[in-house]
């Protein structure tokens, strides 16, 4: 980690682990589990992708087991008091797994060099976001709940906000066993499913923008939020969550807004040809996200620091699938503080 000779700088970054699970444990009733050789091979890959950003703080998403976490921490140089994944959990004292890992789908988590000064989980969607999805019925909790850590960073709190929405894979209806209820090929069927999941997703959207909210409002302590938000930049569910472009109307919503970092680099531009996270449907997008609070931006009066670089580490994505350790770009910002 960098020290105060270092102007107070640090690097964070973002990556989806693509179902990191410990060995010879199964995770989706219909996937295999990973053997020894697999998880291994696993592990080396994502660890020698995470080694080129020097991070100092990792949110992951898609994390089934702390144990394989801490693995990974341990191989970047981190400790195991640096992992933090509770609903990852494999401490048999856990009252969210019971030591089992993520149940169902997996988990968000962080990798922190810095000190945590307060850790939460925001699992319920807020009563004032709750959608009532069509076939579905009340959204009422987060699929995979955003993780909440206030760290400090060379003696200024920073709440870091970890977050994986729900995808824009179709939501077709089930049975409890698992059985399909629809007719996927049904085109207007498909119409409607996708819609569940879009509502899902701006449920999530809406409720994560009331925490950061109540986080930010008359406050002068800055926020990051970053993480999978499964659409890209200028959606309506990820700037439900930010609203940076209410700013442009109204200079007293900076309080509460947040900011691209790619955007407001000190270097922007110079990597913006290169800049996806993501290979959809063939097409190249960012879904994996990083955005800053008021206090990172170099003009402002209450500017505590900025973001000096944003890069965008997605090599890998040109590789074969079955080559690919994880199947999303990882995004990384250097923040300077100010001395």
């Amino acid at each position: 980690m960098n020290n105060k000779a270092d102007n107070h700088q640090f690097y964070i970054a973002t990556a989806n682990l693509l179902n990191f699970a410990n060995p010879n444990r199964i995770y989706y009733d219909n996937a295999p589990a990973y053997n020894d050789i697999e998880y291994n091979h696993k592990l080396r890959g994502i660890s020698e992708l995470l080694a080129k950003a020097h991070a100092d703080i990792i949110a992951v998403q898609e994390v089934w087991d702390s144990a394989a976490l801490v693995a990974l921490a341990d191989s970047l140089g981190f400790e195991a008091k640096h992992v933090i994944a509770p609903l990852a959990s494999n401490d048999a004292a856990s009252p969210y797994t019971q030591g089992q890992g993520a149940q169902k789908t997996p988990a968000v988590g962080m990798i922190s060099r810095f000190e945590s000064l307060e850790v939460s989980l925001l699992q319920d969607v807020a009563p004032k976001a709750v959608l009532d999805v069509p076939d579905v019925g009340l959204y009422q909790r987060f699929n995979r709940p955003p993780l909440m850590v206030r760290v400090d960073a060379y003696g200024q709190p920073i709440t870091i906000v970890t977050a994986h929405l729900k995808s824009k894979r179709a939501f077709f209806l089930r049975d409890e066993a698992g059985n399909l209820l629809e007719d996927m090929d049904d085109p207007n069927i498909r119409v409607r499913a996708k819609l569940r999941s879009l509502c899902m997703r701006a449920a999530e959207a809406a409720s994560i923008r009331m925490s950061i909210i109540e986080r930010l409002q008359n406050t002068r302590e800055p926020l990051i939020l970053l993480g999978d938000m499964n659409d890209v930049t200028n959606s309506v569910t990820t700037q439900l969550m930010t609203e940076t472009g209410e700013v442009n109307y109204d200079k007293s919503m900076r309080d509460v807004a947040l900011f691209d970092a790619a955007r407001i680099q000190a270097r922007y531009g110079w990597m913006k040809d290169v800049a996806y996270t993501h290979i959809y449907q063939g097409m190249p997008e960012v879904i994996d996200q990083l955005f800053v609070s008021e206090e990172f931006l170099p003009d402002s009066k209450f500017s505590l620091g900025q973001v000096e670089r944003v890069d965008y580490f997605n090599d890998h994505l040109k590789w074969d699938y079955a080559d690919r350790v994880i199947d999303h770009g990882i995004i990384r910002a250097k923040i300077r503080l100010n001395d």
